[in-house]
């Protein structure tokens, strides 16, 4: 289990990470595995959302 200060940490890499795609397209330069895990994260965050809704 990551501590919560390692889940913010993630939370803002992923986020720094989602700006620079949009801005460079990096995401078609990813690794297939980099794609795949940021697919996952932004599947379970709307999962989240939608259950809160």
């Amino acid at each position: 289990m990551a501590t919560s200060k390692q889940r913010a940490a993630g939370r803002k890499n992923i986020k720094k990470a989602a700006t620079a795609a949009k801005r460079k397209r990096t995401l078609t330069k990813l690794p297939k595995s980099t794609r795949t895990a940021l697919a996952k994260q932004a599947n379970k965050v709307k999962r989240s959302k939608a259950k809160a809704r």
